[in-house]
């Protein structure tokens, strides 16, 4: 393609915004330490129509208790932020993010959408892999962790047999949802029956400030990679001193969404680490921003995610190609382990225990749109 014809292909006029909120049944219980999910997981897809006909995807993955409510990304895309996109060019995807951030407080779910979108249409339009357009890819291959927060153990130890039969490298154990003994108990047995698996726990928030050295202490003598957010998000001063007493790296989730809560993250030293999820940053670009202000105070980082499609988790699993600073992996796992049914037409590319990051352009695989009808409760105007 010349470099007139492509200039011409990324300048496109964005004339079409369709929006869905969809309820997606899952296989199981989830518990963590600041709520459960049960029957379903909520989300808004977003597709983005150019002048040619072409379009993009994107997905809004927001939880309750976490970044916010899906009626709330919903209403921010087909009613706020649809006036600031179409009509637009497709050249001025950085303008229409900076207009986001100003017309919407917070919704940081519907601004990764919709940047999603924008890029997965230029993409294609261009014939560009996402990656490309963020900078090129540092990995191909990215390291899978699957989470465990079953309140059934006995449902989980028989996943983890099915995650063992998969190569599946790492498991993320959730804690802090019931009592100290029962987190202790599935810490041993996974040490008995599972010692290939790479350990993380995760405590979602969910430790009381008067109790949390001596559990965190427990914790960390399993030798997991790390322990991450075990308590409220803004107790920076208590997560400071939990980490000088851990002897794991302690990591940041909650507590740090973008660049914004990064550098004070930094400045007050709460944290070894910080998960990147671009659902609570904003968005792909500014996920990578928090990931090299991370790297550059000596911070390690991780691909989280949060109740995802298969379409989210292209969105990340671009964003950690061309980021080389995230070196611990990805959970993108909900679409192949947790969900009944993905909204991809193909099926999520895990192989070996990784996640292989697409070549082809876009996003690399589109979302079923027969599949995203089926589930939603509600649809924007076209």
């Amino acid at each position: 393609m010349t470099q007139n014809r492509l200039t011409s292909q990324m300048d496109a006029l964005i004339t079409g915004m369709d929006v869905w909120h969809c309820q997606l049944p899952v296989r199981s219980r989830r518990d963590h330490g600041i709520g459960a999910v049960v029957g379903d997981c909520e989300l808004v897809f977003l597709r983005l129509t150019a002048e040619d006909g072409s379009v993009g995807w994107g997905e809004a993955a927001p939880w309750s208790v976490f970044t916010g409510v899906p009626e709330a990304s919903f209403a921010a895309l087909a009613r706020h932020l649809r006036p600031l996109v179409v009509g637009r060019r497709l050249s001025d995807r950085a303008a229409i993010m900076a207009d986001a951030q100003r017309a919407v407080a917070h919704c940081t779910e519907a601004k990764a959408a919709l940047e999603t979108a924008l890029l997965d249409l230029t993409g294609r339009l261009a014939g560009l892999p996402v990656w490309m357009l963020l900078g090129g890819a540092a990995q191909r291959r990215i390291p899978l962790s699957v989470s465990i927060a079953n309140p059934d153990f006995d449902a989980d130890l028989a996943l983890m047999e099915r995650l063992a039969a998969d190569g599946i490298p790492m498991i993320k154990l959730k804690a802090g949802f019931a009592d100290h003994a029962f987190d202790i108990m599935r810490l041993e047995r996974i040490a008995q029956t599972f010692p290939q698996f790479r350990l993380r726990v995760d405590y979602n928030q969910g430790l009381a400030p008067d109790d949390a050295e001596a559990r965190v202490r427990d914790v960390a003598s399993f030798g997991p990679d790390f322990i991450e957010q075990p308590v409220a998000a803004h107790h920076f001063a208590l997560m400071a001193r939990l980490r000088a007493a851990c002897t794991v790296p302690l990591l940041a989730d909650e507590s740090v969404f973008g660049p914004e809560d990064m550098a004070r993250a930094a400045a007050e030293g709460i944290c070894d680490g910080v998960s990147i999820k671009i659902m609570k940053s904003g968005g792909l670009t500014r996920a990578q921003t928090v990931a090299r202000m991370a790297a550059a105070h000596g911070l390690t980082a991780y691909g989280g995610d949060m109740f995802e499609t298969g379409l989210g988790h292209l969105a990340g699993a671009h964003m950690i190609a061309a980021t080389p600073e995230i070196t611990l992996g990805c959970e993108f796992y909900q679409a192949r382990y947790y969900l009944n049914e993905d909204v991809l037409a193909e099926p999520f590319p895990i192989e070996a225990g990784h996640v292989i990051v697409p070549e082809t352009p876009g996003l690399g695989v589109s979302p079923d749109p027969d599949r995203i009808d089926r589930h939603a409760v509600a649809r924007s105007p076209s």
